[in-house]
């Protein structure tokens, strides 16, 4: 036998409000957020805020003196992006559960988001895709020879 329409009802005002809880408490979660990264050549520290914005940049054991001007801003670049994507992912994961369907009410479905278009296509890749692979080639290499020339 079915359940009545207004015991449905109530369930789906409940779970609705409980929803918007959860939207919230997420909301306020990801407003303090930040996410921190390397670059690989241990060097540069950057810091993303809960919009991805780059909030902080640390040269670190003074490694930077030693670098060329492109190198350093390789990896700065490399850290800020590296920080970024851990914000992204963070994201994606915090808002997961609005996502999927309701158990209890199959009528009430979660909300599709395309999370490459939001953030690119490096957010849905594997976090060990790139450790697999072994150390990355510092990314002003891939624009400059290795003397740091064009």
């Amino acid at each position: 036998m079915t359940e009545p329409l207004e015991k449905r009802l109530e369930k789906a005002m409940a779970e609705l409000q409980a929803a918007q809880e959860a939207v919230a408490r997420t909301e306020r979660e990801l407003r303090s957020a930040s996410f921190a990264a390397l670059s690989s050549d241990r060097g540069v520290r950057a810091t993303a805020g809960p919009q991805g914005e780059l909030t902080g940049i640390e040269f670190l054991e003074n490694k930077y003196r030693d670098m060329s001007p492109q190198e350093l801003a390789a990896s700065v670049l490399e850290a800020a992006s590296a920080a970024r994507l851990k914000m992204n992912r963070h994201v994606m994961k915090a808002m997961a559960p609005f996502t999927e369907p309701s158990s209890d009410l199959p009528e009430l479905k979660g909300f599709e988001l395309d999370w490459e278009r939001i953030f690119g296509p490096e957010v849905l890749r594997e976090d060990d895709e790139d450790t697999a692979r072994g150390p990355a080639a510092p990314a002003w290499r891939d624009a400059l020879g290795d003397e740091g020339e064009d």
